[in-house]
């Protein structure tokens, strides 16, 4: 299925708000254990690096990240942005980053609690807006991806990883979200909300235990801008 296009049957729209409660109750169970994990820990450093490589003004950026969990990619980016908002709706995972925020004492990253299927975008606007293994999960990407349109400053940079298709394997049965996303679909899906100069680039893979093997799922980073002719 290509992204933004949500699942279309009996009863989908009440489907997909029921997985999404489902989803963040989960989230929050496995909030404390999410960064004991080395590999979410490097596929964020990856992910920070190829953004810091695409976005030359990042030194001046304002950052939003959307779906930030803990902050692993947010606090990656915090050394080489101006500053970093850190948005996600799980209770929990908001509870690890503003810990770590305390700890750290970084005085450029910021926390709010956001649901991206409920709620207003913030009214700031940014000079990045990114998201890591978010808009599988996401119903309505199209929808969501108008959002992003909407909070970036003309210029600014929209920066996506995620998963490749792949066989419906990986997250297993009840899983409501996408099987992974299309390249050809998430570019027509980035320039129908208005973007320009859509890039893509490999990114991670992600292994895991399937049916008493280990299946390796690539992931890539899709980049593209807000024209700077663009007017708010």
């Amino acid at each position: 299925m290509k992204p933004g296009r949500a699942r279309r049957r009996k009863g989908a729209h009440r489907s997909a708000r029921s997985w999404l409660s489902i989803s963040v109750n989960d989230f929050d169970a496995k909030a404390r254990s999410w960064d004991a994990d080395p590999a979410k820990v490097e596929r964020a450093r990856k992910v920070a690096e190829l953004i810091s490589a695409r976005v030359p003004t990042l030194a001046a950026a304002r950052v939003l990240e959307i779906g930030a969990g803990t902050g692993l990619l947010g606090f990656a980016l915090r050394d080489p942005a101006k500053e970093v908002m850190l948005a996600d709706s799980s209770p929990e995972m908001l509870a690890v980053a503003t810990e770590r925020l305390r700890a750290s004492g970084a005085c450029n990253v910021a926390i709010v609690g956001l649901d991206l299927e409920k709620d207003q975008l913030p009214a700031a606007r940014y000079d990045v807006v990114c998201a890591l293994l978010v808009l599988h999960q996401v119903p309505d990407t199209d929808a969501l991806l108008r959002k992003l349109h909407g909070v970036l400053e003309p210029g600014g940079y929209l920066c996506l990883s995620d998963l490749e298709v792949e066989n419906a394997s990986f997250h297993g049965a009840g899983f409501s979200g996408h099987n992974g996303i299309s390249r050809e679909g998430l570019r027509d899906a980035i320039q129908r909300a208005g973007f320009t100069d859509v890039q893509f680039q490999p990114a991670f893979e992600i292994r895991k235990p399937v049916a008493g093997t280990f299946r390796s799922v690539p992931a890539f980073l899709a980049t593209a801008r807000r024209s700077r002719s663009d007017t708010l």
